[in-house]
């Protein structure tokens, strides 16, 4: 994938766990956060044998990896 798509589905990912897990920021901070869901997201679908391989399935895992991130960094700062 392009890395326009990466950027588009790291927004749309970032934006969706936002609003699921209550944390509203900015574009920026909603890429980075998909971005970084999207790293992590794959980790965890790896360790149980699932990938994903279009938009739709990037931007799901991406929104998952998103949603296991906030909830570490509130675990970790709180």
């Amino acid at each position: 994938m392009s890395i326009i798509i990466n950027l588009i589905i790291g927004a749309i990912a970032g934006h969706i766990a936002g609003n699921i897990m209550g944390v509203h920021g900015s574009l920026f901070k909603n890429i980075i956060l998909g971005l970084v869901g999207g790293i992590v997201g794959s980790a965890v679908m790896g360790l149980i044998g699932m990938s994903s391989t279009g938009f739709i399935s990037g931007i799901f895992v991406s929104c998952i990896g998103a949603c296991i991130l906030i909830w570490l960094v509130r675990h970790i700062v709180n």
